[in-house]
């Protein structure tokens, strides 16, 4: 069985994202047989409309030809995209299978990945114990980067796209050299897991969060640790850093900042803690801007603006908050009741994904959400990006490659 899901296609005038509210959309696609799929749409507080898809043969190019039943209609087909609406409910979602299929980087789930700036290469780490450099053209090994102790849990790219940050559960921070493999430096000091990772500006600076409820922030330069950021007194499971709007208060460091402190100011660091809170500080000031409470744990956040944000909860929430008046969330995304384990801002929009195998995309400019197929009910835990070409690591041990530019 595959599940997807979608929204309507009206758009939210403040912030041009598409707006969930009593509207949302649930589509499902299951399989019947070789030619036939059953369709239903779940608008909340009304009946489920159900359809069907009947494939009638492939044309000359090699495009299914395929007709909806009563009540949906099939607006766009190519090779790897489905385009379907349901006219009663406004609703529209386009439907992506990968581009490619990378199968061999790792034998086990891959729990996160990145893709350098320039688009050329991946990192990922997998519970096969392994963290691998490739090209993410082709998925071809370049690197194998050893020496954490256990699992890896996160890993990413420095801005230069030569150097990968990391976090293990042997609660080491390690930056490494994309090109020879070599760790150059090893960050000594969380008492958990490493659970997240950012990176500040160019690099010369970068955080950790950890299980031991602490965010730190490191020089690079002197292997040092420069501070706690904050000490929440619970895991922290994601964090993100971003410039903050003119208009936001971020407060005044109590003593004044080591100069090895480089690009904090002006800055805002986002956690996403176990304990259903989302706290935000100003990263050079570390007073608080403001702690809000959700309906479970927060697994993963991610700034849109100076003043807009997203965080992702276990029990299938995503919040938009606008950090000015955070009290209220703009709006409440609820697709599902999986875990929302990774958000990305992307272009004008977002990516996400979740642990019933669920990614999406939403952007301003489309009047309808995109999915991201293949995944089945397998877990997404992480998504990446570089200009058109989405990719998505899975516990089915496989990294996907999506193009924007099939649709």
């Amino acid at each position: 069985m595959k599940t997807f899901s979608g929204h309507p296609d009206k758009m939210n005038e403040e912030n041009g994202l598409p707006c969930v509210g009593p509207k949302v959309i649930v589509y499902s696609l299951q399989r019947r047989n070789e030619g036939e799929a059953w369709l239903s749409c779940h608008p909340p507080g009304k009946p489920t409309l159900y359809g069907r898809l009947i494939c009638q043969g492939v044309d000359s190019s090699g495009i299914p030809e395929i007709t909806a039943s009563e009540g949906f209609v099939v607006n766009e087909i190519t090779k790897k995209s489905i385009h379907i609406s349901c006219p009663k409910e406004n609703a529209s979602s386009k439907f992506l299978a990968p581009h490619t299929t990378f199968s061999r980087i790792h034998t086990k789930s891959i729990t996160c990945l990145d893709i350098s700036s320039g688009g050329g290469l991946g990192v990922s780490t997998s519970t096969d114990g392994t963290m691998k450099i490739w090209q993410a053209a082709n998925g071809e090994l370049r690197r194998v980067l050893e020496g954490h102790i256990f699992d890896v849990n996160c890993c990413r790219f420095f801005p230069s796209g030569l150097v990968v940050l990391s976090g293990g559960m042997d609660a080491q921070v390690k930056i490494w050299s994309a090109e020879d493999a070599n760790c150059v430096v090893t960050f000594i000091g969380h008492k958990g897991g490493i659970l997240d990772t950012a990176i500040v500006d160019r690099g010369r600076n970068v955080i950790s969060s950890s299980r031991d409820g602490t965010a730190r922030l490191w020089d690079c330069g002197r292997s040092a640790c420069l501070g706690i950021i904050a000490d929440c007194g619970s895991p922290v499971n994601g964090i993100a850093v971003g410039a903050a709007d003119n208009s936001i208060n971020l407060g005044s460091p109590v003593k004044v900042p080591s100069e090895r402190e480089i690009g904090t100011e002006g800055k805002m660091l986002l956690l996403a803690r176990e304990d259903k809170k989302l706290q935000c500080v100003g990263l050079c000031s570390r007073q608080p801007v403001f702690l809000f409470v959700g309906s479970d744990a927060f697994n993963c956040c991610a700034f849109l603006s100076g003043f807009s944000l997203l965080a992702g909860t276990q029990d299938g929430n995503i919040y938009q908050l606008d950090v000015r008046n955070p009290r209220t969330p703009v709006r409440v995304i609820r697709r599902s009741g999986a875990p929302v384990l990774s958000l990305l801002a992307y272009r004008d929009g977002f990516a996400a994904s979740q642990g019933d195998g669920t990614c999406f995309i939403m952007q301003q400019d489309l009047d309808y959400v995109i999915e991201l197929t293949e995944a089945d009910c397998d877990p997404v835990y992480k998504v990446s990006t570089w200009e058109k070409q989405i990719y998505t690591c899975c516990r089915d041990g496989l990294v996907r490659r999506y193009q924007l530019s099939d649709l």
